[in-house]
């Protein structure tokens, strides 16, 4: 049996009868489409929640606080031995940066100071941290530039304003180089924060009213704002994270053991585990995404199965149309079994034609959604395969009766059938 002599009377055959040949496809075309763009859609609404839960700052992390609040009231009676508190300083952050290793960490003192500005006087968050608070939360620069090494290490007067700062207190737009007086201090600005990125999604942005704040408040580099606002005395807390998932457990053990060892053993520090807590929200989310999958799935599918009904009936029916055709095939040599694969072939090449349109119409509806969610909806390989593995699938099965019936069709009787 000569497949691709087989392949090529089957294309012969589906473009001399165009119109039915459309209208069979038609149904599985409809339900590819459906199977793919379904897929497709979820698949990239899932990746886009995740990558917003990312983009957030606070998936693989833990926040370090002081105060001991794991191991207070009654359970703290236990330990015989009276240790003194050490507050969270300066001199841990940096310690802690080397001792484990992270992607992205940075320390916090926040505190709010009161704006002086001609007449105005108004009170205004001041942050002091360091560069990976801007990277870790997705707040890129806009104009200037972030903390260089040296401002950072000689605890230069120098911040960061967000965008929805200067549109609030300053009139001309070119604030670079200018100075805030914040209490009894003023920093000179050396960058001014994008708006906030996450937030123009078409609205689908998390967390936008503690981002909104983020983008108001004044940003000093940590050492500034430990020697000039706590006086060396302590830092708020400590965030810290792992470089993946895998890394993470390793990295919040390593956190114990650190502060354990640096504070003389005392239980004076509180680690949230806020890495936890994003994985089971992006589990579930994940969960309710796979549900809603294979709901669609299925309703897409029983388009592919009434066109499979359709191409069922199509082969059928054209059986009696190529009767002729069948008896001269027989007649010059083809067997019953050549008969029934030329059938099954046509019938899943029919299918595949189908399924190949169906996946470029998927991809014009998918750049169509894309434009105007205004995020991507990528064409998913894993859609693409099941679209195509489907229409192989209803193919093969819709083609088996037919075929099956003209390959045991008389060949005398096929000749003369029409007389």
């Amino acid at each position: 049996m000569n497949y691709l002599e087989n392949l090529k009377s089957s294309l012969v055959s589906i473009f001399s009868h165009k119109f039915r040949s459309f209208l069979t496809l038609l149904g599985i075309l409809i339900g590819v489409v459906s199977v793919i763009t379904m897929f497709s859609s979820v698949s990239g609404l899932q990746a886009f929640v995740n990558k917003q839960f990312k983009n957030l700052g606070y998936n693989n992390s833990i926040i370090i606080s002081g105060g001991g609040s794991e191991y207070s009231g009654k359970r703290r009676r236990h330990f015989s031995m009276k240790r003194k508190q050490h507050p969270i300083t300066y001199n841990d952050f940096i310690a802690l940066q080397k001792s484990v290793e992270h992607l992205n960490s940075y320390g916090i003192i926040q505190t709010w100071q009161r704006l002086h500005s001609g007449n105005l006087k108004q009170w205004i968050r001041l942050t002091c941290t360091t560069n990976d608070y801007f990277t870790a939360k997705t707040y890129p620069i806009g104009q200037g530039r972030y903390f260089n090494n040296f401002e950072m290490k000689s605890a230069a007067k120098v911040c960061i304003i967000g965008k929805s700062f200067v549109r609030k207190y300053f009139k001309n737009p070119d604030v670079l180089g200018k100075f805030v007086t914040l209490g009894k201090n003023s920093y000179k600005i050396i960058g001014i924060l994008k708006d906030d990125v996450l937030a123009s999604n078409n609205g689908f942005n998390f967390n936008s009213w503690e981002r909104r704040n983020d983008l108001k408040a004044v940003y000093i580099p940590l050492k500034t704002g430990f020697k000039y606002i706590r006086n060396n005395a302590s830092i708020d807390f400590i965030y810290i994270q792992s470089k993946d998932n895998e890394s993470f457990r390793p990295m919040l053990i390593k956190v114990k053991q650190f502060f354990l060892m640096s504070h003389n053993m005392a239980h004076d520090t509180s680690i949230s585990d806020v890495g936890s807590e994003m994985v089971k929200i992006t589990n579930q989310l994940n969960d309710v995404m796979k549900k809603w999958n294979i709901t669609l799935l299925s309703i897409a599918s029983i388009s592919l199965l009434v066109g499979g009904i359709g191409l069922f009936s199509t082969l059928l029916i054209s059986i009696s149309e190529r009767m002729s055709e069948i008896g001269i095939r027989k007649t010059v040599g083809s067997t019953d079994l050549e008969i029934f694969f030329y059938f099954v072939n046509e019938s899943i090449v029919l299918a595949l034609i189908a399924a190949f349109i169906g996946i470029l119409f998927s991809q014009c509806l998918l750049s169509i959604a894309s434009m105007v969610a205004k995020f991507e909806f990528a064409i998913s390989i894993k859609g693409i395969l099941l679209g195509l593995g489907f229409s192989f699938f209803i193919g093969l099965v819709s083609g088996i009766y037919p075929a099956y019936k003209a390959a045991k069709i008389n060949p005398i009787e096929a000749i003369y059938y029409y007389e």
